[in-house]
C-alpha cells in the first residue's frame, strides 16, 4: 500500500494544477472559472480569495452538483497548501467533471504573492452555530446570512398568516421584524395563530408576537405597532425603512392601502390569503416589472362577496402552509436569490393537496402602477363585514369566491 506522500505524488501526476499567478489570470477573464474553497469553516473565517464559494472537503462530492450542474464548467479548487485539492480534483474527475484544476500552494501561496484577500462576514461562533445549516447552502452561506441579519421585513398582522411567517423569518435570522396589529389574543385565534398561547388571552397580538419571537431568536429586533394600518400612519410606519412587506392583513381596506404604499415606496409585497381549504400566494413588485394587487383587482369587491373567516371558517393548518410560503418568498427577496412569485399566483387546495399556478401580467391601465395612474393618494375604503372582511381577491377566471386574510 502506498504512503500518503506516495499517493499524493501519484494523484498529482494525474490531475491538472496551476500556480497562484495563473489562477489569478484565469479568474480575471471575462468568463472566469468557478472558484471553490475546500477548507474548513475555521480556516475560511481567517480569510479567503474574493469570489470563492466554500464547500469543505468532506462535503465536496455531495454538494458539487448543486453548485456546478454543468460538468464541463471550468473549476479551480484551493485549500491551505494545495494538497487536499489534489484529492478533490481527482474525485471530481471521477464524477465526470472535465475541467478541474488544483491551485498549487493553495491560499498560503496566494497570500505570499500579495494578491487580494477578504475576510468573511462578522458572524461570531454563536451565530455560526445557530445558522450552520444556512452556511452550508451555497446560495446563502456566510454572506447571505449577514444579509439576512441586516434585512428588515414588515409583517401586517400577527394572526394566521403572520404567525408562521414571523416564526420562520425570526428563526432564519432576519435582523429586524416589524409587526402591525391592533387586535388582542382571543380563544378562537388559538386554533391556527401559533405565535400566541392560552396564557396570553387578552394580550395585544403584536406584543405577544414580540415575546415569542425574541424567545426564539434574541438576534432579532422586533418593532411593534399596536395600531391598524391607515392612510394617517402608513407613511410613519414605512419611514422606518423596510426591504420587504409580508401582507397577512384581514380586510380589504388594509390590503389595498398596503399595495398602494408598496408601489409608491418600491417595496416588494408578499401577498397571502386563505379561506376554508384554499390559499393563495404571490409577490407584487412593480418596481421590477411585475404586477401589483390592483392589476388583478382594481377596486375592492362589494361586501356581499367578502365573507369573513368567522362566517366561512378556515382549516387551522392552512395558514401555516401559506404563511410559510410567504416567509420563503420574503427570504429569497432579502437574499436576492431564486425566482420569486412575481407575475405568478400560486393556488393551494388543501382538500385535494394540489398546487396550481396562474400567470399574472402587469396592467398598463392599472390605476396605481400603470402608465397613467389615476390613484395617486391613499384611500381609506369603508370596512367590509363589520371590520372582519376578507383580505384577498378572487381567483381570476377560476372562482368568484374572495379569500380571507390571515389575521381573523
Amino acid at each position: 500500500m502506498p504512503t500518503y506522500r506516495e499517493l499524493l505524488a501519484q494523484l498529482r501526476s494525474e490531475i491538472d494544477e496551476v500556480d497562484a499567478v495563473r489562477a489569478r489570470e484565469l479568474l480575471a477573464a471575462d468568463e472566469p472559472p468557478l472558484l471553490i474553497d475546500i477548507r474548513e469553516f475555521d480556516e475560511w473565517a481567517e480569510g479567503r480569495i474574493p469570489g470563492a464559494i466554500l464547500i469543505p472537503r468532506g462535503n465536496l462530492e455531495s454538494r458539487i452538483e448543486q453548485i456546478a450542474p454543468e460538468k464541463s464548467r471550468p473549476i479551480i479548487l484551493y485549500c491551505a497548501q494545495g494538497n487536499r485539492t489534489v484529492f478533490g480534483a481527482k474525485s471530481l474527475g471521477e464524477l465526470g467533471y472535465t475541467d478541474v484544476v488544483s491551485m498549487a500552494g493553495g491560499y498560503t501561496d496566494w497570500k505570499r504573492n500579495g494578491f487580494d484577500t477578504e475576510l468573511p462576514g462578522g458572524l461570531d461562533d454563536a451565530k455560526r452555530a445557530r445558522y450552520s445549516r444556512h452556511l452550508l447552502i451555497p446560495e446563502v452561506g456566510e454572506e447571505g446570512q449577514m444579509k439576512l441579519l441586516e434585512s428588515r421585513v414588515l409583517l401586517l398582522g400577527a394572526g394566521g398568516l403572520g404567525s408562521p411567517a414571523a416564526l420562520y423569518l425570526a428563526a432564519a435570522g432576519v435582523g429586524t421584524l416589524g409587526i402591525v396589529d391592533d387586535d388582542r389574543v382571543d380563544a378562537s385565534n388559538l386554533q391556527r395563530q401559533v405565535l400566541h398561547s392560552t396564557s396570553r388571552l387578552g394580550d395585544w397580538k403584536a406584543e405577544s408576537a414580540k415575546r415569542t419571537l425574541q424567545e426564539l431568536n434574541p438576534d432579532v429586533d422586533v418593532k411593534t405597532y399596536v395600531e391598524r394600518l391607515t392612510s394617517e400612519n402608513v407613511e410613519r410606519i414605512l419611514a422606518d425603512g423596510w426591504d420587504v412587506i409580508v401582507d397577512g392583513a384581514d380586510n380589504f381596506p388594509t390590503r389595498y392601502l398596503v399595495n398602494d404604499a408598496a408601489v409608491w415606496h418600491e417595496i416588494p409585497l408578499v401577498h397571502g390569503s386563505i379561506y376554508r381549504f384554499e390559499g393563495q400566494v404571490s409577490v407584487f413588485d412593480p418596481a421590477h416589472g411585475g404586477p401589483c394587487y390592483r392589476c388583478l383587482f382594481p377596486l375592492p369587491p362589494p361586501p356581499e362577496l367578502a365573507p369573513s373567516c368567522a362566517e366561512g371558517g378556515v382549516l387551522g393548518v392552512l395558514p401555516g402552509i401559506v404563511g410559510s410560503l410567504q416567509a420563503s418568498e420574503a427570504l429569497k427577496l432579502c437574499l436576492g436569490i431564486g425566482e420569486s412569485l412575481a407575475g405568478r399566483l400560486l393556488l393551494f387546495d388543501a382538500l385535494a393537496t394540489e398546487f396550481s399556478e396562474v400567470k399574472l401580467r402587469k396592467d398598463p391601465d392599472c390605476p396605481v402602477c400603470g402608465e397613467s395612474p389615476t390613484i395617486t393618494e391613499y384611500i381609506d375604503y369603508v370596512e367590509f363585514c363589520s371590520g372582519a372582511g376578507s383580505a384577498a381577491g378572487a381567483r381570476p377566471g377560476l372562482t368568484t369566491t374572495p379569500h380571507h386574510g390571515g389575521r381573523a
